[in-house]
């Protein structure tokens, strides 16, 4: 039987004393994916992760701390960031492709910046730049993401368009998708473990490692994703660096929101493979 996002096995390695659960499956280079706030490996539409598993080794896995991973999640980002090189170790892999999704955005960059003889290319998906940026996350968004229990009426504004039809059509087919193996007890639920997560983004903010004017000498590709309204990090955030960071292309996808690829599946990740080549 072909191994897939919905029946791939979870498997644990010991890194920092802590056991941190990931999968991996598929064909081709390693493409570490790192969760956005609140993410597990099981939040990502598998799809998505199906679509990339025939170009490339996928390779999921949940922060300390969350999900079915032990420990607790870092409040510097940096230090989240040293779980990917680590779970790179673990399961021999010298150099590696990164995906980070919106928090994971962030620790992705922190990946690319702290590895960069390790990380060949990096896909950032509806995150923002480190450093300061002129637009802020909207109200709405915290109005929504720090329930509880997200259900998809929460969905439609977290990740999608709910001004669009064709928007919370698709947020309607991949939540869906995601039901089929998910679950939802894993999710990180309380206000503690939020903070962590919002210390963490902090930290990408004040950017003490300077890793927004790395960008201008920055020798890997860097692909960033976003939908044409985030109400996260938006995506003229990103306007300023574009021009003085030399390996970075920038994809953005109508009607949609802070997560493009589970709107457009299919067609995200033909835009990934063709960048990952």
């Amino acid at each position: 039987m072909k191994t897939t996002a919905l029946n791939a096995e979870t498997q644990f390695a010991e890194i920092n004393n802590n056991k941190i659960a990931y999968r991996q499956f598929g064909t081709g280079a390693p493409l570490f994916f790192v969760n956005r706030f609140r993410g597990i490996m099981d939040t990502w539409d598998p799809l998505f992760l199906d679509s990339l598993a025939e170009k490339n080794t996928v390779v999921l896995f949940d922060y300390p701390g969350i999900g079915s991973s032990e420990g607790e999640l870092p409040l510097d980002i940096v230090e989240v960031a040293n779980t990917v090189p680590a779970l790179a170790d673990h399961l021999g892999i010298d150099k590696f492709n990164v995906l980070g999704w919106s928090y994971g955005g962030l620790v992705a960059q922190a990946v690319t910046f702290q590895n960069q003889e390790r990380v060949l290319k990096t896909v950032l998906i509806g995150t923002n730049p480190p450093g300061e940026n002129a637009i802020p996350i909207e109200q709405v968004f915290f109005d929504h993401a720090l329930k509880p229990i997200n259900d998809l009426e929460d969905e439609y504004y977290l990740f999608f368009e709910p001004a669009s039809e064709k928007s919370r059509q698709a947020a309607q087919e991949s939540h869906d998708r995601i039901a089929q193996r998910l679950e939802r007890s894993l999710i990180p639920s309380t206000m503690e473990v939020f903070q962590r997560y919002i210390a963490g983004s902090g930290t990408m903010k004040e950017d003490k490692l300077n890793f927004r004017e790395g960008y201008k000498t920055l020798k890997s590709p860097v692909l960033v994703i976003s939908g044409d309204h985030d109400i996260s990090f938006a995506t003229e955030n990103w306007f300023p660096l574009l021009r003085n960071a030399p390996t970075m292309q920038h994809i953005i996808l109508n009607d949609a929101g802070h997560g493009p690829q589970h709107q457009y599946p299919e067609l995200t990740a033909g835009y990934i493979n063709l960048f990952l080549g």
